[in-house]
């Protein structure tokens, strides 16, 4: 069975979450979205790299989503979801996946 990278679980959890809750306009449901991936990938990231590197991850996640929102005030709601996901992943396969495929 092939493992999906904790950078694409991190980067769906911020991308997916902000959908669900735009979509479905109930916050909540995105933000449970926004939380199982966010523990998912971080049961992934201590795994591969250690509870040091998890928890630099997981507070790379919280404050990526909290960053999100003044950002999307500069740039917009997507842009910003999507820039803040892809340094999330960018740091998560930097950490934690790029370790495994080598």
């Amino acid at each position: 069975m092939a493992r999906v990278p904790s950078a694409l679980v991190a980067a769906s959890g911020l991308v997916g979450g902000y959908g669900v809750a735009r979509w479905t306009r109930k916050r909540e449901l995105g933000g449970a979205v926004l939380a199982v991936a966010g523990a998912a990938a971080a049961t992934q990231w201590r795994a591969r790299a250690g509870g040091k590197a998890a928890g630099a991850l997981t507070a790379a996640y919280v404050v990526g989503f909290g960053a999100s929102h003044p950002l999307a005030k500069k740039v917009g709601a997507w842009p910003a979801v999507l820039g803040v996901a892809g340094a999330v992943a960018l740091a998560s396969w930097a950490v934690a996946d790029r370790r495994r495929q080598a």
